[in-house]
């Protein structure tokens, strides 16, 4: 397919494609990957960006139920032929979900491709690779992505500290952590945090990525299930309006400042104790500003790169004006050099 002339209007310029090793091992068109959000990442999203010609993720635990799950699959089956992952995050739980089940849940439905996240995917590994599945393993450091590649991940997504969610505790943003992961692996990996555009692409790609996953993007999306309202706040939020928490607890995390995530930050602050601010933090009342649309009955998570957002367009739309920009910027700075 040939390139489009840089500038040539977006329609009717086809979109370049950008083979990387991502692309080749996904079977996707565009290294360009919706990571897995609580609560945002359901069926019409997933089918979206996948359809784009990137790769969508449903999210397993939103999903209340193993065998809601699987119907989920289904309904992104329905809506999309190509290929899309499932996120499975694994973390430490006094009453912890059924992993088990919802792993067969997720190869009893076909799908071959897993973002796992939180704890060390090795306990997963064996019953994943069994089913052909590839997985896809969120790290914070180099260090946890070189262990996951060890016990046999086919790639990896590192975040940098701009990340909405939890960055790790280790504070390295992007620009160093991405080549440093580049130095240190063999297998494919993403950029992750600070992805809103086709600047971010290009400079991923010359930073050594294979490609880049994005959240808090894909957040401000048409078909992303949450209230017009966040996004709109998102829209109008800067890289300025976002609060750490969990700093002393040393499980920080990265959420939208808002009068809840102000309170908690204060709290910790002067002392307190994760019991201080557990009811502040419960899910269900992060899930009502979602569902509700309420901007203060909880906290929810937004990453920098919320101050590069200035829209809401169709998630498919978001794949294809990335891919476009990143080839008009890489193409402009080759045209700086001069023999």
């Amino acid at each position: 397919m040939p390139l489009p002339v840089p500038g040539t209007p977006e329609s009717v310029a086809p979109t370049p494609r950008l083979r990387t090793r991502i692309t080749e091992l996904l079977c996707i068109e565009h290294p360009v990957v919706q990571g897995g959000m609580m609560w945002v990442g359901r069926a019409e999203l997933a089918a979206a960006v996948s359809e784009a010609g990137g790769l969508g993720i449903v999210t397993a635990l939103t999903q209340p139920t193993p065998a809601d799950l699987a119907a989920e699959i289904a309904r992104t089956r329905r809506l999309t032929d190509k290929p899309f992952g499932v996120n499975l995050t694994i973390l430490p739980s006094i009453n912890p979900p059924p992993y088990d089940e919802y792993r067969r849940a997720i190869v009893d439905s076909g799908v071959t491709i897993v973002e796992t996240a939180g704890s060390s995917p090795e306990p997963h590994m064996d019953f994943f690779h069994e089913h052909g599945v590839r997985v896809i393993h969120k790290c914070t450091s180099v260090r946890h992505a070189v262990k996951a590649e060890r016990v046999g991940v086919a790639a990896v997504s590192i975040d940098g500290f701009e990340c909405a969610g939890h960055p790790g505790e280790d504070d390295i943003p992007g620009l160093v952590l991405v080549p440093a992961a580049a130095d240190a692996l063999t297998i494919p990996f993403l950029a992750s945090g600070g992805f809103a555009d086709g600047r971010g692409l290009a400079a991923a790609l010359a930073l050594g990525a294979d490609g880049i996953n994005m959240g808090t993007r894909f957040m401000c999306s048409e078909e992303s299930p949450i209230a017009e309202v966040v996004k709109r706040r998102i829209v109008e939020a800067t890289e300025l309006d976002t609060e750490l928490i969990f700093r002393s607890l040393r499980n920080t995390a990265r959420v939208a400042r808002n009068s809840v995530s102000v309170e908690v930050a204060r709290i910790l602050a002067d002392g307190g104790t994760f019991p201080d601010v557990q009811g502040l933090v419960a899910g269900s009342r992060g899930r009502r500003v979602f569902d509700d649309g309420d901007l203060e009955a909880g906290i929810w998570t937004a990453g920098l790169v919320q101050g590069l957002i200035h829209d809401v367009p169709p998630a498919g739309e978001i794949v294809t004006r990335i891919v476009r920009e990143a080839y008009e910027v890489l193409h402009a700075n080759l045209a700086m050099f001069r023999a």
